[in-house]
């Protein structure tokens, strides 16, 4: 019998435990990001959300002034081909004109060395998602390109130290936050990541991807980068705000 044969899979997220043993967790969550035009009035779509229970946020396009993006969070991929589908097909949200070129989708994945992977995994990225705190984000997708595929294990993890660096100071300072999601398979136009900056205000967040843009992932190792979503939140998870 070859290896092949004898190989066995896990799909569970791994960490590490406190005294140092590998730890598992078959959760996760995953999160969508539709982006809609034709929205004169996007408080108009707050009741309907509230209503259906949905954990999220909705946000103005900073780009669009009759433009929205909904991003909804779910511990089950079938909730997003069920009850979501059919509330989006509803009214209000089926009278809006859809931007495709902005859908995101992707899962909360571990790095291997989490002590707690249900904070990691779910608790807190829903909670960044709807903290009314973090009203501003930028979302974002990416693909690295092959040439980290084909860097060693210890130079990958030096390349992406520098980009956690950027990313827990920033946090440290309450400028910023992120969520990070992987899209392996999951996009059309086949990203590896879904990247949320959120944070109090707009222009910290500009920084983090002005300072990103020197790091050697960014410069060297990433193939295409967006379309950038960027926008401030009026509801989230039954939280609404007057803008």
């Amino acid at each position: 019998m070859n290896n092949e044969e004898l190989e066995t899979v896990d799909i569970s997220e791994k960490g590490r435990g406190a005294d140092g043993q590998v730890i598992s967790l078959e959760r996760r969550l995953y999160m969508q990001l539709l982006a809609y035009g034709e929205c004169p009035d996007a408080a108009a779509l707050i009741p309907a959300l509230a209503k259906a229970g949905i954990t999220g946020a909705l946000y103005l396009d900073l780009n669009d002034p009759q433009g929205v993006a909904l991003v909804v969070a779910s511990e089950s991929p079938d909730f997003f081909v069920t009850y979501l589908r059919r509330f989006l097909n509803r009214p209000p949200f089926a009278g809006l004109l859809p931007k495709p070129e902005y859908t995101m989708f992707g899962r909360t994945y571990a790095l291997g060395y989490e002590p707690d992977l249900e904070q990691t995994l779910v608790t807190r990225p829903r909670q960044r998602l709807t903290d009314p705190k973090l009203p501003w984000v930028i979302w974002y997708p990416l693909r690295r390109a092959g040439s980290f595929e084909q860097l060693s294990a210890q130079e990958q993890r030096v390349i992406l130290a520098e980009h956690g660096g950027i990313g827990r100071a920033y946090g440290r300072a309450g400028l910023g936050v992120d969520i990070r999601l992987a899209c392996y398979g999951l996009d059309k136009h086949d990203n590896d990541f879904v990247i949320a900056l959120l944070g109090p205000d707009l222009m910290p967040l500009s920084s983090i991807v002005q300072r990103m843009r020197k790091t050697k992932q960014t410069s060297l190792h990433l193939e295409r980068l967006g379309p950038f979503f960027v926008g401030k939140a009026i509801w989230q998870k039954g939280v609404s705000s007057e803008q």
